[in-house]
């Protein structure tokens, strides 16, 4: 069985208290990032769950980080904002040298460096990642990197960035083969961040990289593998994204129970009309549904076991039933909903963010339609 982590949870509870709904309202019109919270955090050693001990982290398992973002985001608040923290630096956990870790783990860990970026998409690969065209020619102790990336979250706010480039030219290896990772610092010349802004508060930016110098020596792994490389980071991404989800579907659950509890309408409390209570008793039974499949993710994750499709399906249910539930929180407050003080309008545009990122919805279908069902690829 999974553990809970109850003690950890409380705890994420306590500090989230200390940020209410008028401090992610605030940085929402503003559209500002939450440098306290993210601090917070930070000291706290929220954010180093997942870095052994041995490089100044707790050394937990990936539960221990599912549980911290869901309680962020049961209590209002966003932890789009440091996720990648968790998971980013996994390539180097389990790809990189000792040296790598030895010079950027326990600097992680202690808040001193930000390694939250992860520099993947590009505007006409999409969510093809193999074709991506940003290159890294070698030339002796060093990569040149030019090429473009978009929709990079928190990289004005992250120190180092985890970089996927083309080593090989596409049409010369197997699909998946000729990519490479590297860690890039994202002060150097040559790179250029251009926020890009969206209808939710997510910090996404477009870089640009024009013949940017790049140790070899941060190369992650084997150069032309780093596509199976970051796959491992993507499959914990797609658990915690989860585990967000996840936590939005009981925030929205919460309040719309609450709100129909209390709120009059023709001599009665609106949460007696079926028509009001069975959507919300719905949203509950999908959003346990999700933590059902969730914890089943976690399980074969720290049984060893690969877990890639469930990570995927997890991704999938937990942010349909978020979706369903801010639905039926919003119909559940009527006019209230819109109003910028119940901090519903806003989770209702961050939920939504999750049927389409980090993994749209079709993508997952078709992995489980063509690696679990057996079916022909559908492109």
């Amino acid at each position: 069985m999974v553990e809970s982590f109850p003690e950890i949870r409380e705890a994420v509870r306590k500090l989230c208290a200390e940020f209410d709904g008028a401090y992610w309202r605030t940085l929402d019109r503003e559209r500002a990032y939450p440098t306290a919270f993210v601090q917070a955090l930070t000291q706290a050693g929220f954010l180093s769950v997942l870095i052994p001990e041995e490089y100044g982290g707790s050394g937990l398992p990936l539960g221990a980080a599912a549980a911290i973002l869901e309680e962020i985001h049961r209590s209002g608040g966003n932890g789009a904002a440091c996720h990648a923290q968790m998971y980013t630096m996994g390539v180097v956990l389990k790809h990189g040298s000792k040296a790598q870790k030895d010079q950027w783990l326990p600097r992680i860990a202690a808040g001193e460096l930000r390694l939250q970026a992860f520099g993947v998409t590009e505007e006409k690969a999409g969510t093809d990642t193999t074709r991506i065209e940003t290159t890294a020619r070698r030339e002796g102790d060093r990569y040149i990197v030019n090429g473009r990336k978009l929709w990079i979250s928190r990289a004005e706010h992250s120190d180092l960035m985890v970089l996927l480039a083309r080593t090989a030219p596409r049409e010369e290896a197997r699909p998946g083969d000729g990519l490479s990772v590297f860690i890039v610092e994202l002060n150097s010349p040559g790179i250029v961040v251009r926020p890009v802004r969206t209808m939710l508060n997510h910090a996404t930016t477009e870089i640009f990289l024009d013949e940017v110098e790049v140790p070899a020596a941060n190369l992650i792994g084997i150069e032309g593998k780093g596509f199976r490389h970051i796959l491992d980071g993507m499959n914990a991404e797609r658990i915690l994204i989860a585990a967000e989800s996840l936590g939005d579907g009981r925030f929205f659950v919460d309040r719309a129970s609450a709100y129909a509890k209390d709120r009059e309408v023709f001599g009665r409390v609106i949460g007696a009309n079926q028509g009001v209570q069975f959507p919300i008793a719905r949203a509950y039974v999908q959003v346990e549904a999700a933590a059902r499949m969730i914890e089943q993710a976690l399980s074969l994750d720290e049984a060893g076991e690969a877990f890639g499709t469930e990570a995927n399906m997890a991704k999938m249910v937990a942010s349909e039933a978020a979706w369903f539930a801010a639905d039926v929180c919003l119909q559940t407050h009527g006019g209230a909903g819109f109003a910028e003080e119940y901090d519903i309008e806003r989770k209702f545009r961050e939920a939504r963010l999750y049927q389409t990122a980090p993994i749209s919805t079709n993508l997952i279908l078709s992995h489980v339609a063509t690696h679990v069902l057996g079916l022909p690829k559908s492109f």
